[in-house]
């Protein structure tokens, strides 16, 4: 376990440059003692707060032990329109699998702030290996209550030479693990859209990319003032999410405008669709915000992998689709990366990325 910074070291830096210069991320702040929030964390009113939590719903639970299963193939369609999350059980990734990347987060964040901050935006050695706090500090007016390391797969060599030692083998095996089960929800989610034939080109236009995340959330004095992860939706196609037993993931429900909270459950798996995905069906399967509280009594972790298409590839509505539907195009066709800088070059702002590829 790493020394924890004393609270005079925190007193004597500035919040930034202790917190992001010098790599003590919001855990170092947390583990100084303070007992309020700084006032950069402070969100505003309406971020903070939720209007209405809808306490006896949740997102479908869904046991895939048998996807070829017509109810299977329904249930996640049907998740897939209606609320844009699910869960999923019995899908094959050992619980010791998920156990021990659980355990090389936490070893990851238990690393010297030196050590992380070896991964920092101005130290790291390549853009694809990126340990940061908040979301993006140097947009943002308030900061959120969250240290992450993002990970982008290009190779098992290049993972094998630059991701951090502590836990490249533990999520190497995670992402190998989950391929089958990412692989299975593509075929079910495009039979859904009546696309009878994923050939290669399909699969890479649609999967043909990978980053997973390291998410650390820790104790906060007071988490009534900040969050943990703002409103948003992934730029992804869908993500598949793994969190602890903490819980905190909290999505929102349009048609009813209110909150239900994702509730932790063993050994499963968190489906998510993201933008690509609603882009890519012309609209039919939805994104939708979601946003992680902070927490006043334990630290929370989760590891999400973003399933994407690749930089240079151009989302639009799939031929098949709109052949099948009848219907008009929504979305226009937009370069993949350009969707993501569009994404990076602001603060978390519920679903308004996706403004950016309608006609």
């Amino acid at each position: 376990m790493a020394a924890k910074p004393n609270t005079q070291q925190y007193i004597s830096d500035h919040i930034t440059d202790f917190v992001i210069n010098k790599g003590y991320g919001v855990k170092g702040l947390s583990e100084t003692g303070i007992k309020t929030v700084p006032e950069q964390y402070i969100q505003p009113l309406e971020e903070r707060t939720m209007n209405r939590v809808m306490v006896a719903e949740s997102i479908p639970i869904i046991d895939v032990s048998n996807w070829d299963d017509p109810k299977v193939v329904s249930s996640i369609c049907d998740a897939a329109e209606k609320w844009g999350f699910f869960q999923i059980i019995n899908h094959g990734v050992p619980i010791q699998v998920l156990d021990n990347v659980r355990e090389a987060t936490c070893r990851f964040f238990d690393l010297p702030a030196e050590e992380k901050n070896k991964y920092s935006k101005d130290n790291t050695v390549s853009n694809n290996v990126r340990y940061t706090t908040s979301f993006l500090p140097h947009v943002e007016k308030t900061l959120e209550w969250k240290d992450y390391l993002s990970l982008f797969y290009v190779s098992e060599d290049e993972a094998s030479k630059l991701w951090p030692s502590v836990c490249k083998d533990q999520v190497l095996e995670y992402k190998h693990e989950s391929e089958k089960v990412i692989s299975r929800l593509l075929q079910v989610l495009m039979k859904g859209l009546n696309v009878t034939k994923v050939d290669s080109e399909k699969e890479k236009l649609l999967m043909g990319s990978r980053r997973i995340n390291l998410n650390y959330y820790p104790i906060c004095p007071n988490p009534e003032l900040t969050v943990g992860v703002g409103r948003h939706s992934d730029v992804s196609t869908f993500t598949v999410l793994l969190q602890d037993d903490v819980g905190g993931l909290y999505v929102r429900v349009e048609a009813k405008d209110s909150w239900v909270h994702v509730p932790p459950v063993k050994g499963s798996l968190v489906i998510n669709i993201g933008d690509v995905l609603q882009i890519f069906s012309n609209g039919r399967y939805r994104s939708i915000e979601h946003r992680v509280v902070a927490n006043g009594s334990n630290d929370r972790i989760s590891v999400p992998i973003f399933v994407n298409p690749r930089p240079t590839d151009i989302i639009s509505p799939l031929p098949e689709v709109l052949a099948d539907s009848g219907e008009n195009p929504i979305y226009k066709p937009v370069l993949y990366s350009d969707y993501v800088k569009h994404f990076y070059k602001k603060a978390h702002d519920g679903k308004l990325t996706i403004e950016f590829a309608k006609i």
